[in-house]
């Protein structure tokens, strides 16, 4: 008897993947608040130097669009300036930087960072360089993380994650300093790696493979949604300190139901524990009404359908594993492409909200609106067309839409904008996509240490993709070409990548083997998953 077989025997969809599935999305709906939060806690307001109202007119020069200067005063008062038709030359108009902080406009945000430790003028690099180490923290996360949960289970690892976003989320909002506040994002990006990489596994590796996209839809889903969530609660809360908090203290809530759940029975037979995962699929059958079945699993049952996983505890599985076969190691080249340029594009379009020059609010929601028909239309993709197609789709359409964007007229904004939105909607698909697909494509030993693998590439793209907003110094449009050209290099990679729908998951390593083979032009691919060599037709 198979894996796929012993979980229809304990019910493979039925009341306890409802519940656990429920209980593994809400962490995620969060998770969106904290990737972009800084568009709110560290939004810059309008702003001047720190001059008396009344003497604002001959205090601060003015820009071309006839606004005070932000960074600017003059030396001097220009009383001549209370006379519109007065003139001055350069001696009388000479002027410095601020020198006694700024006044800042609260009319949107009564605080942020920026206004908390005037990050502005001089010090407007600082805002940037907070979100790099909050991406930072994400990218050291899913190194650590992703090794760890192969080692020490799904369970604990979320379970920690859960705490430790709570706590450091929480201390970030009292941070007294810029330094502090950095340390404790860098450390709540790291939670973030952990709860994002230890859902998506105990997700799927409870699910059985018919409905493994459709649970991947509603995580999907989820994270969208957290995006109107954020919305709301920015406009609600516009203090930067109560919204950290009110992003990061439900987390607490994640930790305590956290003990609830349930470890992967595929893990805790790669670990050895059969005795636990014994106990562990009688508790599923007992949550979904199936006790007796469940009373007749012993452990000479699991020991003959779960052999694979018993003789890979034996052997000691590193990150080495991900490039050491041909077949595994391309699987990890070509994911790397997509979850780099995923995550590269993605950032690319979303680096600052307030450039839209509309309600920030408004933005968010419409970035979070375009997810739910491009999310609906990636899953019937994905279950009725297959991964390999969906994922490469995605990414070409996403490029294409960047690169559309260099042939637009300036003037041309709404048009502009309908395409950027359309870019991030097949991106939010492309990852939504890539979860599922990475998870299917990694046998179990490994899995979890592939998917930090490529989360680290995701990052690095996230990391990266600010820096190549300075090429737009050497040729405008240079930003959009590099940040088109990336996911149409991958979407054609994807081809190169097996399908994967209908098809049950890898344990072993031997079990991602393909045959010579492999590839786009194979026809088949040979798996040894469940059942010796068998022969399954590319969808």
């Amino acid at each position: 008897m198979t894996f796929a077989e012993l979980l229809e025997q304990v019910g493979s969809m039925g009341r306890f993947q409802i519940i656990h599935v429920t209980l593994l999305v809400l962490p995620i709906l969060l998770m969106a608040s904290h990737n972009i939060l800084q568009n709110f806690t560290a939004a810059t307001p309008g702003h001047h130097c720190h001059i008396a109202i009344v003497l604002l007119r001959i205090s601060i020069p003015v820009d071309g669009n006839q606004q005070p200067e932000k960074c600017l005063r003059f030396i001097s008062a220009q009383w001549q300036l209370l006379d519109p038709n007065a003139t001055t030359n350069g001696t009388e108009m000479d002027m410095e930087p601020c020198m006694d902080g700024w006044i800042y406009d609260k009319t949107v945000f009564t605080s942020t960072i920026i206004t908390e430790w005037d990050l502005v003028c001089g010090s407007r690099t600082l805002k940037q360089m907070a979100q790099s180490i909050y991406m930072a923290g994400v990218l050291v996360g899913a190194i650590v993380f992703g090794s760890l949960s192969d080692k020490f289970g799904r369970k604990s690892l979320l379970i920690w994650s859960c705490l430790q976003m709570a706590i450091t989320g929480s201390c970030a909002a009292y941070s007294s300093n810029f330094t502090m506040y950095c340390v404790f994002r860098f450390l709540t990006g790291m939670a973030l790696s952990g709860i994002n990489l230890n859902c998506a596994s105990l997700s799927v590796e409870w699910t059985p493979t018919k409905l493994r996209a459709a649970v991947g839809m509603v995580t999907g889903y989820s994270y969208s949604i957290g995006q109107f969530i954020l919305a709301g609660l920015a406009y609600v809360i516009p203090d930067w300190r109560w919204l950290q908090l009110a992003v990061s203290v439900p987390y607490f809530i994640f930790f305590f139901y956290g003990w609830w759940f349930t470890e992967s029975a595929r893990w805790l037979a790669t670990a050895g524990k059969l005795n636990q995962a014994l106990k562990e699929m009688q508790k599923v059958a007992r949550i979904n009404g199936r006790k007796e079945e469940g009373d007749k699993l012993s452990i000479e049952d699991l020991r003959a359908s779960l052999q694979k996983e018993m003789s890979s505890a034996k052997s000691t599985h590193t990150a080495a594993d991900l490039v050491r076969t041909q077949s595994v190691r391309r699987i990890s080249c070509c994911l790397c492409f997509i979850w780099f340029s995923t995550s590269f594009a993605y950032y690319g379009l979303a680096m600052d909200l307030q450039n839209f020059g509309v309600s920030i609010y408004l933005i968010q929601v419409v970035y979070g609106a375009v997810d739910i028909p491009a999310k609906l239309i990636g899953f019937f993709m994905i279950s009725f067309i297959g991964r390999r197609v969906t994922q490469a789709s995605a990414l070409i359409l996403a490029g294409l839409a960047i690169l559309a964007n260099i042939f637009v007229p300036q003037d041309l904004q709404t048009l502009r904008t309908l395409l950027a939105v359309f870019g991030k909607g097949c991106l939010a698909a492309s990852f939504n996509c890539a979860f599922l697909y990475t998870g299917e494509l990694y046998p179990t030993v490994i899995r979890q240490t592939g998917m930090g693998f490529v989360n680290t590439l995701a990052r690095v793209g996230g990391i990266v993709a600010p820096l190549v907003q300075m090429t737009s110094e050497y040729l405008p449009s240079l930003p959009l070409i590099i940040y088109g050209a990336a996911p149409i290099v991958s979407g054609i990679t994807t081809c190169f990548l097996p399908e994967t729908r209908n098809m049950p998951l890898p344990d072993t390593i031997e079990d991602g083997l393909w045959g010579p083979d492999w590839g786009v032009s194979s026809g088949a691919i040979i798996m040894q998953s469940d059942v010796p060599k068998v022969t399954h037709s590319v969808s």
